[in-house]
Formats: C-alpha cells, structure tokens, sequence
C-alpha cells in the first residue's frame, strides 16, 4: 500500500489566489499546448548536489496547482561533479546550476509543492522538505522571452519550464527554473527537518542506499563539509 504523501495543514487547505490564476491563465490562452494546458508538452523536475556532496533521493513527489499528487515524480540519484586531485570547490551553490537529474511530469499542471526526502550520504543523514513554489514563478514558467539560443545561434521564444533543485548537507534545498536557453531564476530556499524514522522510512535498518564514492569520501576526510555557505 502507497504512504500517503504527508502534506502541512496550511498546505492541504491552501488554494492558488484568484488574481493569480486569472493572470496564468491569461498568458496561457493563446499558447497551450500540453495535455494540462501548458505552453509546453511537460515541465521537468530535476536534481543536482555540490561538488563531492553525495545525495541519494527517496523520493520527489510533486502537487500541481490542481491538487493532483504525483508521485515519486524522481527518485535515485542527483546529478554531482567529483573533479579529480580533490579541484572541485563544494561551496556556495553555482551561478548556472543546469537542470540536474532528473524527468519531465508529464500530465501536471504547474507544481504548487515539491516533498522531497533524501539522504545525505556525507554526514549521513535523512532529511525531508517541503518546498512550496510561489505564485510568482508560476507566471514566470508560463511566460515566454523571445531570446538568442547559442546552441543553434538562432532567436527563439523560450520558456522557463525546467525546475531544478539543489541539495546540500545540513538540509538545505535550494530552488531555481530556467529555460534551455534562458537563465535561472531563484525561486526559494527551505531548510529540511530531519527524517525521525532515518533512510528508507526505516525500512533499511539504518542503512544508507549507497556508499560514499571514494572521491566523496577523500574530500571530506581533508576538507570536512562547508556546512555554513549553501
């Protein structure tokens, strides 16, 4: 049998704002395409971690602004760069952070929250966050820019429907959305709480999904974790 997805009270009860679903709407009108009346076929969600800070995902699950639950919208592992001779620099989180690991929603309207738990494998740690997207970054994923695309060297209009998340040890979840040829934009960051029942809801013993890479692992013995600077 599936948990139930353990949505806040404020969350359950919440509801878009009159005004404005008026304006997504608005700017939805002349340019759906997708099945859940997009400008695009599917938003994707994605995931990346700092450099050598190992991060295994339980699960994302995501609810649209329609109340819909999708999911295990991704699960597994987030994108990670471990530059060799120890080169990388874990710290702070990246101008650009691309669009990490991870899949398109396909069938979902704008996403109103992401619940996301992950274990942190460098300290290791459970954490768990529930990541509520602001009504202003659904008008800015609806709303198309004419922009230059330097892949093809060609003026296209692009949208912001890539929605990547950052996860970094201490519980921090850091979120932007961009285009494939627009740049990101903040939308929010959250601190997790802690998973009580630890990896796998319990599941596992206390076993963590997977062991620290040996890159992670070197780094963390000479540098220890940049916890203050996500």
């Amino acid at each position: 049998m599936p948990v139930p997805l353990p949505l806040p009270r404020s969350t359950r009860a919440a509801h878009p704002a009159k005004a404005v679903l008026a304006i997504v709407a608005l700017l939805l009108a002349s340019c759906t395409k997708g099945q859940s009346g997009l400008p695009y076929d599917a938003w994707r969600l994605g995931f990346f971690a700092p450099n050598y800070m190992d991060v295994w995902i339980e699960t994302a699950d995501v609810v649209d602004i329609k109340g819909r639950i999708f999911r295990r919208a991704m699960a597994g592992v987030a994108s990670i760069s471990r530059p060799a001779g120890l080169k990388g620099n874990p710290r702070g989180w990246p101008t650009d952070p691309g669009w990490g690991a991870g899949k398109h929603v396909r069938g979902a309207a704008l996403p109103r929250l992401i619940y996301v738990r992950w274990q942190s494998l460098v300290e290791p740690q459970t954490y768990e966050a529930y990541i509520p997207i602001p009504e202003a970054t659904h008008i800015a994923m609806v709303k198309s820019k004419k922009t230059f695309c330097e892949f093809d060297g060609k003026w296209i209009i692009d949208h912001r429907y890539g929605l990547t998340v950052g996860l970094a040890p201490g519980g921090i979840a850091k979120v932007w959305i961009s285009g494939p040829c627009l740049a990101p934009i903040k939308v929010t960051r959250v601190q997790a709480d802690v998973a009580k029942l630890g990896p796998d809801s319990g599941r596992s013993g206390g076993v963590y999904a997977l062991p620290l890479k040996p890159q992670s692992e070197a780094y963390i013995q000479k540098y220890g974790i940049p916890y203050d600077t996500w």
